[in-house]
């Protein structure tokens, strides 16, 4: 039995994060569009309401009844989701006087509280709402307040049902966690046994029964998502997964040639495909971001399609989707932030079903993974390299020369950035989260020698994250950056500027398009 706790997704950008603290508490939990509840499943000890973009009383607001779920299970709301309950149950939601938002701190809890169990006075807590709590229904009592804000959170009397206007996930709550333990381990009863090991044995046991006999077609890309999955996959059925490695000729400067040899080491069945002209004879003319990754997307599917039909049985197509990929192709509001193409479905016409071990993880829980399944280090520390590749980092359309051009420059980031090392013996590469360069559809004037240049620019870009739904530009060494940014300029012929990136996620993406 695995226990786990259910998140309502009511739409807020920070649900994931809820997600991933309860995560860092080895509880495992599962997020789900907010009225799609799994009233059947016996493992759920506990349910979390998330946050909105709504207002309660807004038309478009999200609604839903927990009738089924009150009673049966405890319940925190967070944000909207305490509004929602409040409101639902018989208090009063109305607009603030002003927009709380930013730091607050608890001016006085309810100490005895389970909910409140070893917090501080005065501990600093983070709002983000334009709504407040003004009257709490009847058998609801307050059980915290800020300077500002009455209702901070309030108990049902004699049950547990709690609910925050403050977002415990947030890293400005500087007690979040230690409210999200109280609720996940101490109300709900979670054993923390959720690990890498244990996520493992799981897995593998379900693919093995959803699966069956059956056999699978998986498209590695070198990264590690894809390659946990190959391992998992590999450990359930053996011969009967067959990898399928695709060179759309957006790679990195000979990816492809040493990706291979890494899946060889791991006794993987790998077929290398060389698509290359396929894929820029598509892209031609194309220019527009999301155009160009449906393209990619279908050109994907065509391959492997291809594939399969020379492989019998196939039944199955695995992916290396995780969560962030996810969110970002298409949240409960409908809203997408750019489309990923292991993200979506597949063709009928493709008669394959979809397996996608991996998407609810976060990137570092698919790395501890890794490490529990034994595969290489060098494969698991891996910067996250997007699908598309190079295709989304030239601004325009991709020709055979911009990429020969990116290939060149990206190779000297990449490997200045393993090559440097910190103080402590640590590489900048270690440092970064993710990191490549950018081709700009920017011409400009330069000198080398006597002679005047007008040739490309190119944007370094370096982020540092935990989870890439937020990210902040690395702070790296100007001696480092110059001595990049010379190198790029003398051995990349057709570049003479190398600008650096410095805007965080949000509000700007990490790649480019």
């Amino acid at each position: 039995m695995q226990q786990k706790i259910i998140i309502l997704d009511f739409g807020s950008q920070t649900t994931q994060l809820i997600g991933r603290r309860l995560r860092e508490l080895d509880t495992f939990c599962e997020i789900v569009p907010y009225n799609c509840f799994p009233h059947d499943d016996p493992d759920v000890i506990g349910v979390i309401l998330s946050g909105s973009p709504y207002s309660v009383y807004a038309d478009e607001a999200f609604q839903v009844d927990l009738s089924h779920i009150r009673g049966r299970y405890p319940i925190l709301g967070i944000c909207y989701g305490a509004q929602y309950m409040a409101q639902l149950y018989g208090g009063h939601v109305e607009p603030a006087g002003s927009r709380e938002y930013g730091r607050a701190r608890l001016t006085c809890f309810a100490r005895k509280n389970p909910l409140f169990r070893g917090f501080v006075d005065g501990s600093q807590v983070w709002m983000s709402h334009g709504d407040t709590i003004t009257a709490l229904p009847e058998g609801f009592r307050c059980i915290a307040s800020t300077d500002r804000v009455r209702h901070a959170a309030y108990q049902a009397e004699g049950e547990p049902l709690w609910g925050v206007q403050f977002h415990p996930e947030a890293f400005h709550s500087e007690q979040g966690t230690l409210l999200l333990k109280n609720f996940a381990v101490d109300i709900c009863g979670s054993r923390q046994d959720w690990s890498p090991a244990s996520f493992i044995d799981t897995t593998v046991a379900q693919l093995k029964e959803q699966l069956g006999n059956d056999r699978v077609i998986l498209g590695l890309s070198g990264g590690v998502d894809s390659s946990v999955v190959a391992v998992l996959l590999n450990r359930a059925i053996g011969h009967r997964l067959t990898c399928i490695f695709v060179d759309h000729g957006l790679l990195r400067k000979n990816e492809f040639e040493s990706v291979m040899k890494d899946y060889e080491c791991l006794g993987l069945n790998v077929v290398g495909v060389n698509a290359r002209e396929k894929f820029y004879r598509a892209l031609k003319g194309v220019s527009e971001p999301e155009k160009k990754r449906k393209i990619i997307g279908q050109g994907f599917i065509e391959v492997f399609e291809e594939e399969a039909r020379q492989i019998k049985d196939i039944r199955w197509l695995a992916q290396g989707t995780i969560y962030p990929d996810r969110i970002e192709s298409l949240n409960i509001t409908g809203k997408v932030i750019k489309s990923h193409h292991n993200v979506g479905g597949l063709p009928e016409k493709m008669n394959l079903r979809l397996c996608e071990p991996l998407q609810w993880l976060f990137k570092d829980e698919v790395r501890r993974v890794g490490r529990q399944l034994g595969m290489p280090e060098h494969l698991i520390e891996r910067h996250p390299f997007p699908g598309p590749g190079l295709a989304v980092r030239i601004l325009g359309e991709v020709t055979p020369e911009k990429v020969a051009i990116l290939q060149e420059a990206d190779d000297i980031f990449i490997r200045t950035l393993r090559e440097w090392k910190t103080e402590d013996d640590i590489s900048l590469y270690q440092q970064v989260w993710q990191a490549g360069v950018i081709l700009l559809p920017v011409q400009s004037v330069g000198v080398m020698g006597d002679e005047r240049t007008y040739e490309q620019a190119v944007a370094l870009r370096a982020v540092t994250s935990t989870d890439a739904m937020s990210a902040d530009w690395a702070h790296l060494p100007y001696e480092f950056l110059a001595k990049v940014s010379n190198d790029i300029i003398n051995r990349v012929k057709g570049v003479n500027r190398v600008t650096y990136d410095i805007s965080s996620k949000p509000p700007a993406t990490v790649e480019w398009e």
